[in-house]
């Protein structure tokens, strides 16, 4: 007698789409904590890169003194506020300049930094030359550079006589 065998294959069934194996869980989720952590760190870097283009250095003119408070051919430090202080800068919001009298009406005012790597710079008055004491860069008296490593002169401020007071527009520090 001959018995019909009916040979069933065994076929694997399919996967519900509807659930996620562990390992495609897990994928997933790798991926998205990797982007969000890419997000995290990401955005601050490319808002610090891009934030120069869009934000506008803030500046003001500031008052350093009566004319006749300077002496022509006489280099002196003057403070001022810095024209964007933070409210809890405290003594940080102080800036100062370097200010020549060349004339009767005649003022330039100089950075204290230097424009290597902004290092203060101090007046040598018998010598008539700014010195930076990091690496040994000079200036003369017009904030030309004389000797070192700075790739240019001195950074200037604008400066103005307004009602008998002396003025520099100030802006944040002038490095690079």
């Amino acid at each position: 007698m001959a018995t019909n065998t009916e040979v069933t294959s065994q076929v694997p069934a399919q996967e519900d789409t509807a659930t996620l194996s562990r390992r495609q869980f897990l994928t997933r989720l790798s991926v998205g904590l990797g982007g969000l952590g890419a997000a995290i760190v990401g955005l601050p870097v490319i808002g610090f890169l891009l934030g120069p283009l869009f934000r506008r250095s803030p500046q003001a003119w500031r008052g350093v003194g009566a004319v006749d408070k300077f002496q022509i051919g006489q280099t002196v430090e003057v403070t001022f506020l810095d024209p964007s202080p933070l409210p809890w800068a405290g003594v940080a919001a102080g800036t100062a300049a370097w200010l020549r009298r060349d004339g009767q009406d005649q003022f330039r005012a100089f950075a204290v930094n230097c424009t290597h790597l902004g290092c203060p710079v101090r007046w040598l008055p018998d010598a008539s030359l700014f010195m930076c004491p990091c690496h040994g860069g000079v200036f003369y008296h017009d904030g030309k550079v004389a000797a070192g490593p700075p790739p240019r002169p001195l950074s200037e401020y604008e400066v103005r006589v307004n009602n008998g007071q002396v003025e520099i527009l100030t802006s944040p520090t002038p490095i690079g």
